[in-house]
């Protein structure tokens, strides 16, 4: 029991947000200031930053909720949940996963539409940067900072996101109180949702680590661009 706890713990924090919101992906250049130390990871301004516009972030709201990489994502997180049988109430066989299925890819979708509805209400950029740094443990700090941060005002100053904290458990909180077994509550929630946000962490270290570069796939679906936000002239 434990090694399949320690399982759902590590694919869910690598499925269930990782893949679901991979298109969040706006690299930033590699540009290195004189320190060599991370140049955005707090309130600093960044002088490369330009907000995404509407018709950019709706698109990639539809792709991080609905693309490819949720139904992968909500797939794979039920299968770990068939074989935990979890909730053991779903049974097991095709109606069991199905359910399972269901319930993940719905936590991932709605975990990503709150983000990104409260990030456009209080006017917050949750897309991922690249660290404009250099070295493991900086680039590592920023994609931490990053998951409970977000890019405010013109300037594209970071400070806390409201958004980016409150989103992984909204999902969760919605699924024990809407279509989960009642022997589920608050608690489970809260527990579904703290994997939710170790995803975030382990999402934006794969993207500042991992990311391919401007010929990378979701490049070529135009859902990133080498130079964090979209250039002026590609608008």
């Amino acid at each position: 029991m434990k090694l399949r706890q320690a399982m759902l713990l590590l694919f869910a924090a690598a499925n269930l947000v990782a893949l679901p919101v991979v298109a969040r992906a706006q690299s930033l250049t590699d540009t290195v200031d004189a320190s060599g130390l991370v140049a955005s990871s707090s309130a600093d301004t960044d002088m490369t930053y330009s907000r995404p516009t509407q018709k950019e972030k709706i698109h990639i709201y539809l792709f991080d909720a609905f693309g490819p990489y949720p139904i992968v994502g909500a797939a794979g997180v039920a299968a770990i949940g068939q074989m935990d049988n979890t909730p053991a109430q779903w049974g097991q066989g095709a109606a069991g996963y199905s359910r399972r299925f269901a319930s993940d890819f719905g936590i991932a979708a709605i975990s990503t539409t709150t983000r990104y509805a409260m990030a456009e209400a209080l006017r917050e950029d949750t897309l991922y940067y690249r660290c404009e740094c250099r070295g493991l443990l900086p680039r590592l700090g920023h994609a931490v900072v990053s998951s409970l941060t977000a890019r405010h005002g013109e300037d594209g100053h970071r400070a806390f996101s409201s958004s980016a904290f409150a989103a992984p458990y909204a999902g969760t909180l919605t699924a024990v109180y809407a279509w989960y077994p009642g022997n589920y509550g608050a608690r489970s929630a809260l527990r579904m949702g703290n994997y939710n946000l170790l995803g975030t962490v382990g999402e934006n270290i794969m993207l500042e680590f991992f990311y391919s570069g401007p010929h990378s796939l979701l490049s070529r679906m135009h859902l990133n661009n080498p130079h964090a936000a979209p250039e002026p002239d590609s608008k």
